[in-house]
């Protein structure tokens, strides 16, 4: 089994910064894909950056320029560093992985608990 744990929500007013983790555990071969998805109240779920094991990133269009996505291959930890936070932003933030658990079994989708944000005006 595998575990998407987060970590770094919480209230912060606008303009300010924010630094989300989510640390990945279990029985892990590879993790091709990483992403943070967010889902603001009464809103779909909607994607707010991927990033690819060789660091290859994309984000929605509402985040471009603020936020930045990261990871650490070694620990199977992503990052999402959030700059110049808008009321707007106030959603709860989702881990998504692409994990291969082993050589012979294909990719499976974990998300993690989710944690929230909020940003005041």
């Amino acid at each position: 089994q595998v575990q998407l744990v987060e970590s770094g929500g919480g209230l912060v007013q606008a303009g300010g910064s924010l630094r989300l983790s989510c640390a990945a555990s279990g029985s892990i071969v590879g993790i091709p894909t990483m992403a943070w998805y967010r889902q603001a109240p009464g809103k779909q779920r909607e994607l707010a950056a991927i990033i690819t094991s060789d660091g290859s990133t994309n984000y929605g269009d509402s985040v471009k320029g603020r936020f930045t996505i990261s990871r650490d291959n070694a620990k199977n930890t992503v990052y999402l560093q959030m700059n110049s936070l808008k009321p707007e932003d106030t959603a709860v933030y989702y881990c998504n992985a692409l994990v291969k658990r082993s050589f012979i079994i294909g990719l499976n989708e974990y998300w993690g608990q989710g944690t929230q944000v909020t940003v005041s005006s």
